[in-house]
């Protein structure tokens, strides 16, 4: 076991690569905190705030105005998508997946797939297929980048900015880049104009624009692009000799830089931007730029989040429009990475808040009824609650009930001590709007599980330390007009906001290096080690219990066991490279199984390795799109209704001709209960022998059973006999409930007559309809089910080609139709993995587990 786990290391480059990539944003937003402290060094904290609150009223609500109007064009995006990929849509539906994928991936950055998520779940709701999704996905990123080109190549060309000599850059002036954009956009037109051909990415087919839906594309983008910019100069209107063109040349420059920083809504990057090329105070410039950044970014968040929350408040009542029903479906898989990150971002402010200086006014107000203990207590405890909600949000993602309930409970705390420690009532409003969209939301959070035990992946480390730089650079720029003496700490007036910062952040250092420690003393995840009696004795009684049959598969004792918490439902996977492959869905009662797929991720999240689902149903695919896996179809399995079995009419011809044939050969079938398998088990190995022989095969394993005596004598056997002597058996599997029949072991000796195996299952099919059981189920057809069409995916046409020309190494399309004449039902299996590049390799792995090595692939 442990050379499987060492293996895992073959893929070094990928994992450095996956590390280093939150890494190298952070060190793009140090530097841009470098600069900013560079340009603001002649300037103090209240010098910022005082612009801040010195702005006019008309230009915020120009700039409220501004947004909305942004926000509603963009809206403008999917109903252009929605009309390439010809499927329409009311606006209302519309107008609602725009708005929040917007307003989540505005803030989240590209690092983030918060946007495409939520069309994923809505438009998926509302009837589009994968494929379309995709295209529409495509579509609104191609539209943005349209306008932005095609606005920016005229501002550059007309307007063209001369760039500072402190940024470095090979070039001074952004003309020749203006001449450039445009020449993209002018080859694009010509390409939709004149080739029409349609675009091919690694199978999927996306056909060009028509001349007049690229000419809206282009006149959407570029008014959603200006009106944007138009918010953040609206704040600037003051500013005398600033013209909205040459304004908007430095605002597209800045978002470009944040966008390719990837840092989350290129926080503190299109800042720099704007600074180093704004001919004005720098303290002048930041205020506004704060505003802007409330207005445009967190205004429009907080009001998705809040949306999300009433929709959860209001879905359990039975008068309610269609659209909140159909939210409903896909608010499962949306709510707690929504609702982890806002409340990330609750922290995040409260942490800055603690570093920054109360307004003065309020302070001298508390001063008259507040007692000193109690401001110096609340500012300490505000950081701290902020701190905690910062390491909550990974347990909101991973549906904690403990940190949902930890959540609500400093939330609140946050909101009463963001009054007491300055009467800040715009934070506290802000706090109460998360808390109200968390309240409803308790049933998405149902995991029992510690704390301490989830991964942090390198991307959140990323983040926590992201906001707790900001955190202490904000209070060093806030106090730097304060010289430092040790005396500071044992400070304790109303107007001594320095002091409160040192100690604030004592804390909240304290507080992180505490739970890091706690985290890496936990007790080390145990490795994965192949069961022992005792073991196979505790999922002997689950699986008698199950309804599925493949469960019987864990008696086998080549694969490894995750219980729930109770021990009432398992998995069963084996290790092979980087994939952790689980056998099917979980065993056992399907409550517990949401809970059962999560530890399991995580127990491959600690190893950096892959979580792979190998043939689930369709039933739950949902519990694994939760997860973030992508789904692929594996082929069908045949299940026959045994209530609609039988030997009789037309339909049945060759079935019991097949029949009556092996009863005048002499053949006979007997059911063999399994404390009367060992008496048998020596004439089970001989025909098992001759069959293996004879097929020129070894044992498989893992997805199939193989001769093992004590595997064998845990379950029935069918045996057909001839002349008193076995000639053919199978091994049975009995499902709960009487639920489902199945067979593993399918194994004839060469003396046995032509059909004898056809002549088992229709024995067996029969016996299982007296002794009342619902169905029999035949197996699975790899690879059949799949579309064919040009324009499914790759993978679907690539196993459908398989399916059809694949003979000469495996009978796919005979084994179909072979388990047709019993007229089954089909049922679509699913591979749930990793998607991408990692695919052929999870595959590779899967096909050496099942063979026991890659000999044993190569060999037949």
């Amino acid at each position: 076991m442990e050379g499987e786990l060492g293996s895992s290391g073959q893929s070094l480059g990928p994992k450095l690569l996956h590390r280093f990539a939150p890494l190298l944003g952070l060190m793009l937003f140090a530097g841009a905190l470098w600069v900013l402290h560079h340009q603001l060094k002649a300037y103090h904290f209240h010098q910022i705030m005082q612009t801040l609150r010195d702005l006019p009223g008309y230009q915020l609500l120009a700039a409220l105005g501004l947004t909305f109007l942004s926000y509603l064009i963009m809206t403008g995006y999917d109903l252009l998508a929605l009309r390439y990929v010809k499927h329409a849509l009311p606006y209302g539906n519309v107008s609602m997946a725009s708005f929040i994928s917007y307003a989540f991936s505005n803030n989240m950055g590209f690092g983030m797939i918060a946007g495409g998520s939520v069309r994923y779940r809505l438009y998926s709701a509302w009837g589009l297929s994968a494929l379309e999704i995709t295209k529409v996905v495509a579509f609104c990123s191609v539209t943005l980048w349209l306008g932005f080109f095609t606005l920016g190549g005229l501002v550059f060309l007309f307007e063209p900015i001369v760039l500072p000599t402190a940024l470095h850059l090979p070039f001074t002036s952004v003309h020749s880049l203006g001449r450039i954009f445009l020449g993209l956009v002018a080859a694009f037109l010509l390409w939709t104009l004149i080739i029409k051909r349609p675009l091919r990415i690694r199978g999927w087919e996306f056909s060009l624009p028509s001349p007049g839906l690229l000419s809206a594309q282009i006149t959407l983008a570029c008014i959603d692009w200006a009106l944007a910019g138009a918010v953040l100069y609206a704040l600037l209107a003051h500013v005398t000799g600033l013209t909205f063109l040459g304004f908007l040349g430095i605002y597209l420059l800045a978002q470009t830089a944040g966008l390719i920083s990837q840092v989350p809504g290129g926080l503190g990057i299109f800042e720099t931007v704007v600074l180093l090329l704004l001919d004005l105070p720098a303290s002048e410039a930041l205020g506004v730029l704060l505003a802007y950044r409330g207005i445009y970014y967190l205004l429009p968040l907080c009001a998705a989040a809040l949306l999300l929350g009433l929709q959860e408040a209001l879905q359990r009542k039975e008068k309610i429009q269609k659209v909140a029903r159909l939210f409903t479906q896909w608010s499962s898989g949306l709510v707690p990475p929504v609702l982890s990150f806002t409340v990330f971002v609750g922290g995040a402010i409260l942490l800055f808040s603690g570093a920054t200086p109360a307004v003065g006014e309020r302070l001298g107000r508390l001063m008259h009824f507040l007692p000193l203990p109690v401001l110096e207590l609340s500012h300490f405890l505000a950081s701290l609650a902020g701190m905690g909600l910062i390491l909550l949000a990974r347990g909101l993602q991973r549906r904690l009930d403990a940190a949902y309930l930890l959540s609500v409970l400093f939330l609140g705390f946050g909101i009463v001590f963001s009054l007491l420690k300055g009467f800040d009532f715009e934070e506290a409003a802000v706090l109460a709007l998360m808390l109200v969209a968390l309240f409803p939301s308790r049933h998405h959070f149902y995991r029992k599980a510690s704390l301490l035990d989830r991964p942090f992946s390198p991307g959140w480390i990323a983040a926590i330390v992201l906001v707790l730089v900001c955190s202490v650079w904000l209070g060093m720029f806030s106090y730097k007009h304060v010289q430092y003496s040790a005396d500071l700490w044992w400070q304790f007036t109303f107007s001594g906001g320095a002091p409160r910062f040192l100690r604030s952040m004592v804390g909240v250092m304290a507080l992180a290096l505490l739970f890091s420690v706690a985290r890496l003393l936990r007790a080390a995840p145990p490795k994965p080690r192949l069961p022992g009696q005792a073991d196979l004795e505790k999922v002997s009684f689950v699986v008698h219990q199950s309804r599925h049959t493949y469960a019987h598969l864990s008696l086998l004792g080549d694969k490894m066991f995750l219980f729930s918490e109770n021990g009432n439902a398992f998995i069963m996977y084996g290790v092979e490279g980087r994939s952790w492959v689980t056998m099917g869905d979980p065993v056992g009662p399907e409550e517990e199984w949401p809970d059962l797929v999560w530890r399991f991720r995580e127990l491959c999240d600690r190893y950096d390795d892959w979580p792979v689902f190998y043939e689930i149903g369709h039933e739950h695919l949902h519990l694994y799109l939760e997860l973030g896996l992508a789904v692929l179809k594996l082929g069908e399995e045949a299940v026959v209704p045994l209530d609609k079995f039988s030997l009789e009419g037309s339909g049945r011809k060759g079935v019991r001709h097949t029949y009556r044939k092996m009863e005048k050969e002499g053949c006979v079938f007997e059911m063999v209960p399994a404390e009367g398998v060992p008496v048998i088990l020596s004439e089970l190995k001989r025909v098992s022998e001759a069959w293996l022989k004879e097929k020129n095969t070894r044992e498989k394993g893992f997805s199939l059973g193989f001769f093992d005596p004590d595997y064998l004598k845990r379950l029935p056997s069918g045996i057909v006999r001839k002349d008193g002597n076995i000639v053919a058996f199978a091994n049975i599997w009995p499902g709960g409930s009487h639920e489902e029949l199945s067979i593993d072991l399918m194994r004839y000796a060469s003396e046995a007559p032509h059909g004898v195996m056809e002549f088992l299952f229709i024995c067996l099919m029969l016996w299982g309809k007296q002794e009342g059981y619902h169905s029999f189920n035949l197996g699975m057809a790899p690879l059949s089910g799949l579309e064919d069409h040009g324009l499914a995916p790759l993978w679907n046409r690539l196993g459908a080609f398989v399916f059809r020309h694949g003979e000469h190494f495996y009978n796919f399309q005979g084994l179909r139709q072979y388990k047709e004449k019993f007229d089954p039902e089909w049922r679509p299996k699913y591979m749930a993995s990793p998607g991408g590049l990692s695919v052929p390799r999870i595959l590779a792995n899967i096909a050496s587990l099942i063979s026991g090595g890659m000999k044993g692939v190569i060999a037949k």
